[in-house]
């Protein structure tokens, strides 16, 4: 996909976000994935629900939308070193919080 598409996702995602959500978060999740849920795909959406905007944008566009680190900075409109250096604050967060729920 062309990075002026993503960044309409992006920008529409964000605007979403800052609505209030109408239907209970369960109710939701239940609907979009037909009833089939698993606890490791729960845990990683809250996971990843927690972390701070920037952060959860690079992760999304890099894991799950399989973008390379340019398309990354000319989408969100930063610098590649940005994106780099968001993506490794995520990847430590989200490991610092997993090792404490591990324990």
């Amino acid at each position: 996909m062309d990075a002026w598409l993503w960044r309409i996702v992006v920008n529409e995602a964000k605007r979403v976000r800052r609505e209030p959500l109408h239907q209970p978060l369960d109710e939701f999740h239940e609907a979009a994935t037909n009833g089939h849920r698993t606890g490791d795909e729960l845990g990683v959406r809250a996971l990843l629900a927690e972390l701070p905007d920037r952060q959860r944008q690079v992760m999304y566009l890099r894991y799950y939308a399989d973008l390379g680190y340019r398309e990354i900075a000319e989408i969100l409109e930063i610098e590649v070193g940005t994106v780099s250096a968001t993506l490794s604050a995520a990847q430590t967060r989200l490991r610092k919080t997993v090792r404490k729920v591990e324990r």
